[in-house]
């Protein structure tokens, strides 16, 4: 296994999140950040914050994919989220959700989440961010 997630003693569990990952391997994989686009460049879930998660993490497996690897690999995200404010929790795990029962894995990750002004098209929510770490 590639990469080892820890929750180590003295820090909160958070369980919506891991505090930590161990990565060990032969290549590193930086995406670029995936928002909520479909392989021909449309938009997906134009003002819910769920179906865009849900796509943005989809889309982070695709990518991933090419590379010969899956979400299982992921050592680190950065959910970079417009006008966060802790109500959109809610919709941000019900998307985190969709797309880990769609990919049959565990998205629970080390995570950043980084409230924004707006992202780079005005109808974008979430930009998602991953590193990964492959044999």
């Amino acid at each position: 296994m590639t990469v080892q997630l820890i929750d180590p003693p003295g820090l909160p569990v958070p369980g919506v999140y891991r505090q930590m990952a161990v990565a060990a391997g032969s290549r590193t994989v930086y995406l670029a950040g995936q928002v909520a686009r479909t392989a021909e460049g449309e938009p997906v879930g134009a003002g819910d914050l769920a179906a865009q998660t849900e796509q943005a993490f989809l889309n982070v497996a695709t990518a991933l994919d090419a590379a010969g690897g899956t979400v299982d690999d992921v050592a680190k995200l950065v959910l970079y989220v417009v006008d966060w404010s802790p109500d959109k929790l809610a919709a941000l795990g019900e998307g985190v959700a969709r797309a880990s029962a769609r990919l049959g894995r565990d998205l629970t990750r080390p995570v950043t989440l980084i409230p924004v002004a707006a992202l780079a098209e005005p109808d974008l929510l979430i930009e998602v961010d991953a590193t990964a770490v492959l044999d």
